[in-house]
């Protein structure tokens, strides 16, 4: 689409305002809505916003503003806001792109990969809880009949969210996201929306624009979308797998039929695993970087009774008690949630799977057991590392990666930064547990 064309395009959909659209370290849409009559200024210049109002930028009170500059392949209208369309920018700064910006530092990973002929695709599947505000002003999930023990693939739970569940694929489909299931997953009023892959760029801008379609819809709704990793203790939490191949834009090079382990995995396969697994510790802090993520990444028996979330530094066949699962010809990463920045999360995968490529490394046998069963001296006999159980040691472990720092540039920094504060402000946070328990106590 030539800049002519996309203004032909959005004259043609009464496009109003156009959203120039990019995400903060948290992963988190910001954006300015400009009239159809300046975008040419996106596509050139770019939207102008004060970098030290946007969280992890990078820059100082006095520094030079950010700049987002559109992406023009990435232009969509927003059919749950008639009027708007979107584009996705990339940030630039004194006129190049900014080593801050978590989209321009995807980019750079990705090039490092089209370097060697490759290309990097992803399919994500974001889960997430639709809610609603109790009389109370607590939290509950929207639906009052769904209260089944183990509510998965619920005939009953699924239809009666079908008024948000409709807007939104039909929503997502009028984008060409091509969605091809829905399910109600077994938390009460959790659901999973699985729409194709795609390359790992425009994956995670599709996951943007998904997140922004239900939160919105939900709201027109009087509900909430939650991506929160883990919204009830007792309820299993919110993830969001990546599914991940390598290709040369004709074959799939991680599936080798030949594969003596049974896992139609080739070696590029299994050396980009490896490298996934030995940075296991430093990617947990990106695909998982909350506090509240941990309540989801459990050892052993969780409160609700099952746990689909890793915590196990494994792979295996078909395993969902793994980190990675391997579903014949791809590998699934399960340790992403909904709060991760995607592109940042992606960024750092991608190091780590290089650096098991230019190493050659193996990632041993597949484990093939239900490792939640496994004591902690099983687990050591069999050499089952267990990924950081806070956000604090998930991020010393960052702090400690050289791959995935250098890969990620001052960006990282500056995530570690403020995610060493989010756990220090976590840990003097007195809690309504706290009281219950030691108020009277002593």
């Amino acid at each position: 689409m030539t800049p002519i064309e996309a203004k032909q395009y959005l004259e043609a959909n009464n496009v109003k305002l156009v959203l120039a659209q990019f995400v903060d370290i948290y992963g988190v849409a910001k954006a300015k809505a400009v009239p159809v009559k300046h975008f040419d200024d996106i596509l050139n210049q770019g939207a102008g916003f004060a970098g030290f109002a946007i969280s992890g930028m990078g820059i100082e009170p006095h520094g030079p503003d950010f700049m987002a500059i559109g992406d023009l392949d990435t232009l969509t209208l927003m059919p749950w806001q008639p009027g708007y369309a979107r584009i996705v920018c990339n940030g630039h700064v004194n006129g190049k792109p900014w080593h801050h910006d978590a989209r321009v530092v995807l980019q750079q990973q990705i090039e490092r990969l089209e370097r060697r002929g490759l290309t990097f695709y992803t399919g994500l599947e974001p889960e997430f809880s639709l809610l609603k505000r109790t009389s109370e002003g607590d939290i509950a999930p929207f639906d009052n009949t769904d209260v089944l023990a183990k509510p998965c693939y619920d005939y009953k739970g699924l239809t009666r969210a079908g008024a948000f569940l409709e807007k939104l694929v039909s929503c997502l489909q009028d984008t060409d996201i091509d969605v091809y299931q829905i399910d109600h997953e077994d938390a009460n009023g959790q659901f999973e929306v699985n729409y194709t892959f795609a390359d790992c760029l425009s994956s995670c801008d599709q996951f943007l624009l998904f997140k922004m379609a239900a939160s919105e819809i939900a709201h027109e709704q009087g509900l909430i979308c939650s991506f929160m990793p883990k919204p009830f203790s007792n309820r299993p939490g919110n993830g969001m797998h990546m599914h991940m191949s390598l290709g040369d834009g004709e074959r799939n090079l991680f599936e080798d039929k030949s594969d003596s382990r049974g896992l139609d995995l080739s070696r590029l396969a299994y050396q980009f695993m490896a490298g996934v697994l030995k940075h296991a510790p430093a990617l947990t802090a990106l695909c998982a970087p909350t506090v509240n993520s941990y309540k989801r990444l459990v050892v052993g028996r969780s409160l609700t009774g099952a746990t689909w979330a890793p915590a196990y530094i494994s792979y295996g066949d078909n395993n969902r008690s793994s980190m990675v699962r391997i579903p014949k010809g791809r590998l699934e990463l399960r340790l992403p949630d909904g709060a991760c920045n995607p592109y940042l999360a992606t960024a750092a995968v991608i190091a780590a799977g290089l650096d098991g490529i230019e190493n050659d490394l193996d990632p041993g046998e597949p484990q093939n057991t239900n490792l939640y069963l496994l004591s902690s001296a099983e687990l050591k006999e069999r050499g089952i590392g267990i990924l950081p159980q806070n956000l604090h040691a998930a991020v010393s472990a960052l702090e400690k990666d050289d791959v995935v720092r250098r890969a990620l540039g001052p960006i990282a920094d500056t995530f570690i930064e403020l995610k060493q504060m989010e756990w220090v402000e976590y840990m003097r946070h007195v809690s309504d547990w706290e009281i219950t328990s030691y108020l009277e106590f002593f």
